[in-house]
């Protein structure tokens, strides 16, 4: 649920990035921040692990006009993929309004993405949540690498739902559709506030005819 502050006229979201580890959603992160106008974008604040090794979580504010009147920001953040850090992945997945789900498109970290995507559908659920009421947007980074699965055996593995979600083939390190899938989460994350926010003016065009 996006936070409102109707006195300062403005809308936060929040997109959250998941994935195994080394999937590239911090890379991702990265090349956001440096594609997009200073002026535009908050500055790149990262906690580190004891090891230093992977990033405990980003944190990226996007201004965007998306709604008149108000001054929208997105708020992004990643988390590590490893299971130890499992409870921050849950804490950071409160009040989400968004995700994208990092697959490493290597053949061999097939078993990996599986495991990271139930582990999202789970920490999502005990936040009362699911991946069928969420804005989602699967991206299968790595598609430089010679060892890339097929992109047809990605979507069997991790987007075989009645409703597919949108997906991106992509390589973070160059930048390839990097922006093309932060385009997307940001405007089904708008397209959802919008239909919830029409939805509540029917209810209450309703109680105000009975």
């Amino acid at each position: 649920m996006p936070a409102i502050d109707p006195k300062a006229r403005t809308i936060r979201f929040k997109i959250v990035y998941c994935g195994t580890p080394l999937s590239g959603k911090t890379t991702n992160l990265r090349q956001i921040h440096a594609k997009l106008d200073p002026q535009g974008r908050s500055d790149l604040v990262s906690l580190s692990t004891s090891q230093d090794r992977t990033l405990f979580f980003d944190f990226l504010a996007v201004e965007s006009s998306a709604l008149p009147g108000y001054r929208t920001s997105f708020h992004l953040y990643t988390v590590p993929g490893q299971v130890t850090y499992n409870a921050t992945l849950q804490l950071v997945l409160r009040q989400a309004d968004g995700v994208v789900f990092v697959a490493d498109s290597q053949m061999d970290r097939q078993r990996d993405n599986i495991h990271a995507y139930q582990s999202l559908e789970a920490n999502l659920r005990l936040n009362g949540s699911s991946l069928d009421r969420l804005p989602t947007v699967l991206q299968y980074n790595k598609r430089d690498l010679p060892n890339s699965a097929p992109v047809e055996y990605l979507e069997f593995l991790l987007n075989n739902r009645p409703v597919p979600h949108l997906s991106f083939e992509a390589d973070a390190k160059s930048g390839r559709n990097v922006l093309a899938t932060l385009n997307a989460i940001t405007q089904g994350v708008v397209a959802q506030f919008q239909k919830a926010q029409e939805q509540h003016k029917d209810v209450l065009r309703e109680v105000v005819a009975a």
